[in-house]
C-alpha cells in the first residue's frame, strides 16, 4: 500500500497569484513570540512552514506510518444518495473516516510526532475541540514513543466522553481547559470558575505546558504547514478520479480551521483543474461572514505570533454546544 501514497507533499502557497503576508510580532513586546517558534515546533516543522518549495519529500518512515494507519483512503461513490435527491451527478467522496482516529487529523499528526522524536523530545501537547486531533496526536506520539498531555476545551470534555477515553486508550493524559495546570487556566477560571472553555484557550495552556517542560507543541490548524501534510488526501483523490476516469467539476469541504477543506482542494488547484471549490463552515463560527481580514492571535493568551486571517476575534467563544475545531 506504501506505495499507492504519494512521495511528497504538495505547497500551495508558491502557486499563489501574490505572497501571503507574513506572521509578526505583537508590537510593543519584550519578546519575539516568532522566535518562540523555535522552543515549541519540531525543527522540520518549523522548516516547512517557512518553505517556499511546491513539493516536499514525505519521509519513508512517515510513509510506512501512514500505510500501517490506513493510507490510501477510499474515493466512494454516493450512489444512494445520488437516487434519493433525484440528481444526474455522479457524488463522490473521500472517506477519510476510515482511518483509526475517525478523521484527517492523522495525516498531520504522524509527521509531527516523528519530527517531534527525531528532536529527542520526551512528550508533546496540543489542543483539542471535539476529540479528532487529540484523538490522533495521541496516537501519534504513542506510535512513536512519546508522552502526550490534551488540553480539551471543557465542555466538550465533560460531553464526549468516549471521545476523552479514546485519547486515554492512546495513553494521552487528558485536561479540561480551562484548567488549574497553567498560569493562563488559572486566570481564566479565576475570572470565571464555571469557564465552557475555547479552542483559543486550549491552545494558549497547551503551548505554555510544553514550554514549561521543553516538549515539543504539535499543530492542528493555524498554521499552513498544516494544510501541506493534509495534501495527501487531495493528491490521493487526484489519481483515484483519473484511474476512473472522471473530471469533478465541484469540489466541497468543510472548514473549521482549514485543513480538511484544504487538503482536498488546494492539490487540484495546483494541478490546475478547472473545477469549482466550495468551503462551507458553521454558522455557530461565522468566520466567511462575520470575520475580519486582519492580524490577530491564534490562541486567546497571545503567546503566538500575529497572523493575517479571517476572524471573529480572539476573545470570541462560541456556543457550549459548539466547540469549534478538532
Amino acid at each position: 500500500m506504501v506505495d499507492l501514497i504519494p512521495e511528497y507533499w504538495y505547497n500551495v502557497i508558491p502557486d499563489l497569484p501574490e505572497p501571503l503576508p507574513p506572521p509578526m510580532d505583537p508590537p510593543g513586546g519584550a519578546d519575539s513570540s516568532i522566535g518562540l517558534l523555535n522552543r515549541i515546533l519540531p525543527r522540520a516543522v518549523l522548516e516547512h512552514q517557512f518553505t517556499v518549495e511546491r513539493w516536499t519529500k514525505i519521509p519513508d518512515e512517515v510513509r510506512e506510518a501512514y500505510a500501517n494507519f490506513g493510507r490510501p483512503t477510499s474515493v466512494i461513490r454516493a450512489r444512494r444518495l445520488e437516487e434519493r435527491i433525484g440528481t444526474k451527478a455522479r457524488i463522490y467522496y473521500k472517506y477519510e473516516g476510515a482511518l483509526p482516529t475517525g478523521s484527517h487529523k492523522l495525516n498531520a499528526a504522524i509527521p509531527q510526532a516523528y519530527f517531534a522524536a527525531e528532536d529527542g523530545a520526551e512528550g508533546v501537547s496540543t489542543e483539542t475541540g471535539a476529540g479528532q486531533w487529540g484523538a490522533a496526536v495521541a496516537l501519534a506520539a504513542r506510535f512513536y514513543g512519546l508522552q502526550s498531555s490534551i488540553f480539551m476545551v471543557r465542555s466538550s470534555y465533560e460531553q464526549k466522553r468516549e471521545r476523552r477515553a479514546l485519547m486515554e486508550i492512546f495513553g494521552a493524559e487528558v485536561h479540561p481547559s480551562p484548567s488549574e495546570l497553567t498560569g493562563f487556566g488559572r486566570s481564566m477560571l479565576a475570572a470565571e470558575p464555571g469557564s465552557p472553555g475555547s479552542l483559543g484557550a486550549a491552545m494558549s495552556e497547551a503551548i505554555e505546558y510544553a514550554l514549561a517542560r521543553g516538549w515539543r507543541y504539535l499543530v492542528g490548524s493555524v498554521l499552513d504547514v498544516v494544510l501541506m501534510y493534509q495534501s495527501v488526501i487531495g493528491l490521493e483523490a487526484l489519481a483515484q478520479m483519473e484511474e476512473l476516469g472522471e473530471e469533478p467539476s465541484l469540489i466541497v469541504g468543510c472548514v473549521g480551521g482549514g485543513s480538511n477543506f484544504a487538503g482536498m482542494a488546494y492539490p487540484f488547484m495546483g494541478a490546475g483543474r478547472k473545477a469549482r471549490f466550495l468551503a462551507v463552515g458553521p454558522r455557530e463560527v461565522p468566520k466567511f461572514s462575520a470575520g475580519r481580514y486582519e492580524y490577530d492571535f491564534p490562541d486567546s493568551a497571545g503567546i503566538l505570533p500575529m497572523v493575517k486571517m479571517l476572524t471573529l476575534g480572539r476573545s470570541f467563544r462560541p456556543p457550549p454546544i459548539y466547540s469549534g475545531g478538532g
